[in-house]
């Protein structure tokens, strides 16, 4: 169940935002990105009541692990006192008691382990979708504005095409109104420009960060240093 849902959560968090903005733009819709942040919302609600789970089950196996090796200690110590009390038969008992108890210690912290490691790696991945999701939420939005600004030069550039004519005229104020939208028009283009821009330089950030981190992650691998069990 908990595998699922990281597997899940780990190919939303690999989700490609330059295809994502593309395919919006070519739809000229920002749905594919609501899509992606239903999903993305839904799939972290599911993680946080698996990762909750999980947590309480790391919980009880170290509580038994704890018990266990209390058990192991004091068995540990009584058969050096009957051995020293020239009980050999009852020392015998204990031994093969010590023996189930440290095996089944054993077990107990393995388990323990295995599921303190799904614990990290949902912990992981449930910080790696929120962080993706937050920038995708922000994209949106920017997008968003991006598309507005292109629906108003695509009217627009039908109404300079009525003032060129009306710019030969000759009328002043008919001149001065021509170019007073045209002002507005030109600052709308440049409003534009700049929107792009910063989109641009958005998502170059959100893609070299997400290269660092992979550059970083192979490098601990090649170090032996281990590191993130979710890829983003």
């Amino acid at each position: 169940m908990a595998q699922s849902i990281l597997d899940k959560i780990n190919v939303l968090i690999s989700a490609n935002l330059h295809s994502m903005v593309d395919s919006a733009l070519q739809a000229n819709s920002v749905k594919v990105m609501d899509e992606y942040v239903r999903q993305a919302e839904k799939n972290l609600e599911n993680l946080e009541d698996a990762t909750v789970t999980v947590g309480g089950t790391v919980k009880t196996l170290k509580r038994k692990y704890d018990e266990i090796s209390t058990q192991v200690e004091k068995l540990d110590r009584d058969i050096d006192t009957l051995l020293q009390r020239s009980k050999p038969d009852l020392a015998a008992a204990a031994q093969a008691d010590l023996n189930t108890k440290q095996q089944l210690a054993q077990e107990y912290y393995e388990q323990w382990q295995q599921q303190q490691n799904e614990y990290q790696k949902m912990l992981d991945g449930k910080l790696k979708l929120e962080a993706k999701l937050t920038t995708i939420k922000q994209e949106r939005e920017h997008l968003q504005a991006l598309m507005e600004l292109a629906e108003a030069k695509s009217q627009t550039n039908k109404t300079i095409r009525s003032l060129n004519d009306l710019a030969g005229v000759g009328d002043d104020d008919v001149r001065r109104l021509s170019e007073s939208i045209r002002s507005r028009l030109d600052r709308e283009d440049a409003q534009m420009e700049l929107s792009s821009q910063r989109l641009q330089g958005q998502m170059d950030d959100v893609l070299d960060k997400s290269t660092i981190d992979n550059q970083l992650e192979e490098r601990k691998k090649r170090l032996g240093l281990g590191g993130s069990s979710a890829s983003s």
